[in-house]
């Protein structure tokens, strides 16, 4: 096991720092006496340490020496203050990795003195829940076994890819940005239910079950969706017509823009960095 005998520093105790530790503990992957957390807010700390038993401090460097793996869960813009104070206490044999939007690996290498392997990660919001959907990249200086790591952390609040650092943007565009996108076809789809008479709570349910079905349908057959959607189109049926009225409204090219409009954001904010 990858993460057997590792102590596991976050440097940031939000949300998604917190599905982290929730979802290492609820796997059983490292106990609560092998987890630090620092953050700027001390009642977060307190809330952390009451509610999943963890190591806080406000101190971060006190976080990075005490661990082997270090998780960057700040806001873009502090990152580099972040790096500067503990770049100090670094070791080479650690593995840093990074849910840092739009942050390159080879940004956060600028800050240190030694051939720290760094991996980065683009998560999604469903981690909350353990439903995320994760990419992992790996930094010029990680080898097989930081990544492992990563994938194995990431693993426990959802499904976790591999890909070069090169694709995240596209990842940002797809899965970091595509709970946004399910949220908008879910409204339009409850509207449309609610336009012809139907309450908006029972519509709510019956489709965000549907989708949540449609989905584990593609993940659990490695079906193609087209041969899934076929599945449910029978000639001259209801399904036709409402994906005939879907393409006449050019649906196919929106979703398509839409990751496109969303990566080349992402590309736009990584080289501002």
């Amino acid at each position: 096991m990858p993460l057997r005998g590792q102590k596991i520093g976050f440097l940031g105790g939000g949300a998604m720092g917190e599905a982290l530790v929730a979802g290492l503990l609820r796997n059983g992957l490292v106990a609560s006496s092998s987890l630090y957390v620092s953050d700027i807010n001390p009642d977060r700390l307190e809330y952390l340490q009451d509610k999943l038993g963890v190591n806080v401090t406000i101190d971060n460097s006190e976080v990075v020496k005490a661990a082997d793996i270090i998780i960057l869960a700040v806001k873009p813009q502090v990152i580099g203050p972040l790096l500067k104070e503990v770049s100090s206490v670094v070791r080479v044999e650690q593995t840093f990795i990074s849910i840092v939007a739009g942050v390159t690996t080879d940004i956060i290498h600028s800050f240190f003195d030694d051939s720290v392997p760094v991996v980065r990660v683009m998560p999604n919001t469903p981690c909350l829940l353990g439903e995320g959907a994760c990419a992992v990249s790996a930094g010029k200086y990680a080898n097989e076994e930081n990544v492992k790591k990563a994938m194995a952390i990431f693993a426990a609040v959802g499904k976790v890819l591999a890909v070069p650092e090169s694709m995240l943007d596209i990842v940002t565009g797809l899965s970091g940005s595509g709970p946004a996108y399910m949220y908008v076809l879910l409204e339009g789809f409850i509207d449309g239910a609610v336009r012809l008479g139907m309450p908006r709570d029972t519509a709510r349910v019956l489709i965000a079950q549907t989708m949540a079905g449609a989905a584990k349908m593609v993940l659990e057959t490695g079906e193609h969706p087209s041969k899934l959607k076929d599945m449910v189109t029978t000639p001259g049926g209801t399904t036709i017509a409402g994906l005939f009225a879907l393409e006449e409204g050019g649906a196919r090219a929106l979703m398509m823009k839409a990751v496109a409009a969303a990566t080349d954001r992402s590309r736009e904010m990584s080289r501002l960095k």
